[in-house]
């Protein structure tokens, strides 16, 4: 059994969901090893994608250079990706430190593919109110990569 974060002392939580034009297969791809296609920056993306295996990246430097780091959780094959999610730069961004868990849940769908994310275990409420407001942006992001 691969371990959990403990988030009993974490209960800050946010989530956001869009329709994206494109198949489960292709969607479940970019949030693997397809993550460089629109979320990390080219060359930075360490991934093996099995569950229990870490990775890591730099997002997009457009965005500012933020190292992400985390372990697969729960993968089902073009069906849900789980993931812990840690971010930060050494200031107050990011997850501050804090092993969160994202969780995206890919249905098929009338015109392509739902895309539900769930992002959980914030320390605080700043976090995930930052994070709230910038994954609808990185799902533009996605939808803009990855749309037949």
């Amino acid at each position: 059994m691969i371990p959990r974060p403990d988030h009993n002392n974490r209960p800050f939580s946010c989530s956001c969901e869009r329709i994206v034009a494109a198949s489960p297969e292709a969607l479940f791809e970019a949030w693997t090893t397809g993550f460089d296609r629109w979320f990390a920056q080219t060359g930075t993306l360490v991934m093996q994608v099995k569950s229990g295996q870490p990775f890591f990246f730099y997002n997009r430097d457009e965005w500012g250079r933020h190292p992400h780091y985390g372990r697969f959780l729960t993968l089902e094959t073009n069906r849900l990706v789980e993931m812990t999610w840690l971010t930060g730069d050494g200031r107050a961004d990011g997850t501050q430190g804090a092993e969160t868990i994202l969780r995206i849940a890919l249905d098929a769908v009338k015109g392509g593919t739902c895309v539900r994310l769930t992002h959980s275990g914030f320390p605080n409420k700043v976090s995930r109110n930052a994070h709230a407001e910038n994954w609808p942006l990185a799902l533009d992001e996605l939808a803009k990569a990855v749309e037949d």
